[in-house]
């Protein structure tokens, strides 16, 4: 057998070790308490983008984050934390995804979407310089003006049939979220400037996921992402504590997933339990670090930052 050696430079590797420590230290420094929560859980997640990986037996399944663990230890009395460490997600590979990944999730009670943008924007900029590169300016983008400056149709007020003329190579059982999301992604984000980082918010109702509202205009959430140049790095969340309204949100997804002959996901009830006793205000992200570590060095292969890639 030859393919038993790793495919990333050494050199490479003691940089994202580097890197690692720095990211700690950044939030060591800020007060964030570092927690390890179990990557078995007992319930998957229903959202359509990301597929769960069940373990034989009935024994659960592998995270795709952290975040329920999180939510219910900030409701049973811990303030900012942190978990730096692997997630697993189904069907995921090619040069920016593999089924197993490094993720970082971290979570700050009291804080507006805003305030946590703003961190992860500076977290990222601390990687840059703490291997000698300069930061990155910083651009923040309404997802609904994103479209229009594309010269695409108003997203909050196009109608299926509009988007469906601007879609007509995906499946005619694609729904407005899913052409919204194919819009996006091949009209917009490719367009996002190089060594900058482009802060998208306001995503609409509809995507929300596990975020608020905004009260200003409930046809949009208080979620955000940001990009290294067209690289996705970060989704976060005013995060939303109302258990009745995220139960009717896992509902709605897994009705999603039967109209699409999709398995339906069982309900985490532990969160929704944790919810219902409280979960304080707060906003949390979630950032792939091997997509950070390929921005700030430059590496456009995830294989090339990772130890090995043996499964996709």
């Amino acid at each position: 057998m030859s393919d038993w050696k790793s495919l990333a430079d050494p050199a490479v590797l003691r940089q994202r070790a580097c890197l690692l420590a720095a990211i700690r230290a950044f939030l060591d420094q800020r007060g964030v308490v570092e927690v390890q929560t179990p990557v078995i859980t007992a319930s998957g997640i229903t959202d359509l983008h990301i597929d769960s990986i069940a373990l034989g037996n009935q024994a659960g399944y592998l995270r795709t984050s952290p975040e329920y663990a999180h939510k219910r230890l900030l409701a049973s009395g811990m303030a900012d934390i942190y978990e730096l460490g692997p997630v697993f997600r189904a069907g995921e590979q090619g040069k920016l995804h593999r089924t197993e990944f490094c993720l970082l999730e971290w979570y700050r009670r009291d804080w507006s979407w805003r305030q946590l943008a703003a961190e992860v924007t500076e977290l990222f900029n601390h990687c840059l310089e703490a291997t000698g590169r300069a930061p990155w300016p910083v651009r923040h983008l309404a997802w609904r003006n994103s479209f229009v400056a594309a010269g695409l149709p108003d997203p909050l007020e196009a109608t299926i049939s509009e988007l469906t003329a601007l879609t007509e190579t995906l499946p005619p059982d694609c729904d407005r979220d899913m052409r919204l999301d194919y819009l996006f992604a091949t009209r917009i984000q490719p367009a996002f400037a190089r060594q900058t980082l482009t802060v998208v918010h306001g995503y609409p109702a509809s995507q929300a996921a596990l975020a608020r509202l905004d009260p200003n205009d409930p046809r949009i959430s208080e979620r955000f992402e940001v990009f290294a140049g067209p690289i996705e790095l970060a989704n976060g969340y005013r995060e939303l504590t109302d258990a009745t309204e995220q139960r009717k949100r896992f509902q709605i997804d897994n009705e999603r997933r039967k109209a699409l002959g999709r398995k339906q996901m069982p309900l985490d009830e532990r969160l929704l339990a944790a919810l219902e006793s409280g979960l304080p205000e707060c906003a949390g992200v979630a950032v792939g670090v091997d997509r950070l570590i390929m921005a700030v060095l430059g590496i456009t292969d995830i294989k090339e930052v990772i130890a090995f890639s043996d499964v996709p």
